[in-house]
């Protein structure tokens, strides 16, 4: 069989199990895999770790799964805009990792690249440093983090080929690239499919060695906005004082 499945569930078939740790790409709402994750939370499994930078808001994204209590336990470094999130964790119903931001991609893309483990001065003398190995060097001291490699990741890209090549747009390159890399197994979805060669091979993000499975998304799928700001722009001044010279 090719790389390219009829839908989310047929691309997850045979992957999914209980208490697996799952990578989930994206950046806020901006490049998350919604698909796979509606397919993950109507497969039922349960007892999940999940790595993402965030956790969704309260009805899209990892909300959904949160709001099933399929997740217990999130890795993350933001989960401000999700109440269901905050609830459960006050609640000790949900477990969770606080990671800085550079320090959670940097341990997703060591699991990526085999690395085990790494020194970082990020954390050190807080929290985030309780009960993790430090070291000196060069007279400052460092904590050591561990490299994540998940059991499955799911990204969203914006362009690939049937092959598994795989580019991304703006933000979304935020996360996917990386978890991509560091999963047994990588399922995409993909807003466009095209031929291999189609693609520029000097803009492909991830090679296809890396993808195991892929989806298309359907007509008219929607990319939710997190938080709309928008402001009104000023009308240009007129007159001859403001002309420019």
């Amino acid at each position: 069989m090719g790389k390219v499945y009829p839908d989310a569930k047929a691309a997850l078939a045979g992957v999914l199990r209980d208490g697996m740790v799952i990578h989930s790409g994206g950046f806020g709402l901006c490049g998350i895999p919604s698909l796979l994750i509606e397919a993950i939370r109507d497969s039922g499994v349960k007892d999940l770790t999940v790595v993402s930078n965030n956790a969704g808001i309260d009805d899209a994204g990892l909300g959904l799964l949160l709001k099933t209590r399929q997740i217990r336990r999130m890795v993350s470094s933001y989960v401000g805009e999700n109440a269901e999130f905050a609830r459960q964790y006050l609640a000790g119903e949900l477990e969770i990792e606080f990671n800085p931001q550079g320090t959670l991609a940097e341990r997703i893309r060591a699991g990526g690249a085999g690395i085990p483990a790494f020194f970082t001065k990020t954390g050190v003398g807080t929290e985030v440093a309780k009960g993790k190995e430090t070291r000196e060097f060069d007279g400052e001291t460092y904590v050591m983090e561990r490299g994540i490699f998940a059991d499955l990741a799911i990204v969203h890209a914006y362009m690939g080929d049937t092959e598994g090549n795989l580019v991304y747009r703006k933000t979304a390159r935020n996360f996917n690239p990386m978890m991509a890399t560091a999963a047994k197994v990588t399922v995409a979805q993909v807003e466009h499919l095209v031929r291999p060669g189609e693609l520029d091979a000097d803009h492909v993000h991830t090679p296809g060695i890396f993808v195991k499975r892929m989806v298309i998304c359907p007509p008219g799928f929607e990319k939710r906005i997190e938080q709309r700001t928008v402001r009104r722009h000023p009308a240009p001044a007129a007159g001859p004082d403001h002309l420019p010279r």
